[in-house]
């Protein structure tokens, strides 16, 4: 007969798996990591766009384009759609993972400790800069954006005058994209952080409960009842596991002076 071999079951498998919502899921992790790779290729996008945006030659009284400025404003356009999906992709999920995830221990318990005030200072410095961050991008971009589309027909016609953006102006815009993806990076790592902290921190307060509960109840003294024996006055017998008790409670008291 055929043995099948079962495999043993380890502390891995009876731990439970963390949900889709867990900070410190394999989700999250996959949504910061897209996130960064947006971030990276908005930047490409703005540099590509910097490098082909559009000038003007000035001739006596009128100028003309040297280009219909189609490429950067397809760089910027689509650059501008991709740092707004990472910004709030990854802000939407950190909301719904901090909502629906307990109330932090730190917060609750120990909201005047210095490691809350810090984590605290740490999510606010992060959450306002990268809105900030984002929104000066996007306003780059847009204004780019606007710039590039005046120009779409009759670019090489004389006109009496051309509106360009000047030298680095995508590139600023790129800069502001990876400073923004990076900011929010700082963000999900601060609220893991703080999620580590509180997690140990109700581990730590679960074992004190159960060993406080081990020790609440005093040693009992041992006892002494009346037996009566036959053809025998009553004897004073000494109840034994009363006794042991005591003598156990002593050698612990002696071990911990």
């Amino acid at each position: 007969m055929s043995r099948t071999r079962v495999r043993a079951v380890t502390h891995h498998d009876l731990v439970p798996n963390p949900k889709t919502t867990d900070l410190s899921s394999k989700t999250g992790i996959f949504i910061v990591v897209l996130t960064i790779i947006f971030g990276l290729s908005c930047f490409v996008l703005c540099l590509y766009a910097e490098a082909t945006r559009s000038q003007a030659t000035w001739g006596s009284s009128t100028c003309v384009y040297n280009g219909s400025g189609k490429a950067p404003l397809l760089c910027g356009a689509i650059a501008f759609v991709g740092l707004a999906v990472a910004m709030v992709g990854l802000h939407m999920y950190l909301l719904i993972a901090v909502t629906t995830s307990p109330p932090l221990v730190l917060v609750t318990l120990e909201s005047d400790s210095i490691p809350a005030k810090t984590l605290t200072f740490q999510a606010a410095f992060f959450f306002v800069s990268t809105w900030l961050c984002f929104g000066v991008g996007e306003v780059l971009l847009l204004v780019g954006l606007s710039v590039e589309s005046g120009h779409l027909k009759n670019w090489s016609k004389p006109k009496p005058s051309c509106i360009v953006i000047r030298q680095g102006f995508f590139s600023a815009a790129g800069v502001f994209s990876l400073l923004t993806v990076f900011l929010a990076t700082g963000l999900y790592l601060t609220a893991l952080q703080a999620h580590k902290i509180s997690k140990d921190l109700e581990d730590t307060h679960r074992e004190i409960l159960e060993v406080s509960v081990l020790y609440a109840s005093p040693p009992r003294s041992p006892t002494n009842r009346l037996a009566t024996v036959a053809r025998e006055g009553p004897a004073t017998v000494r109840d034994e596991l009363a006794s042991l008790e005591h003598l156990v409670s002593l050698k612990q008291f002696a071990y911990i002076l």
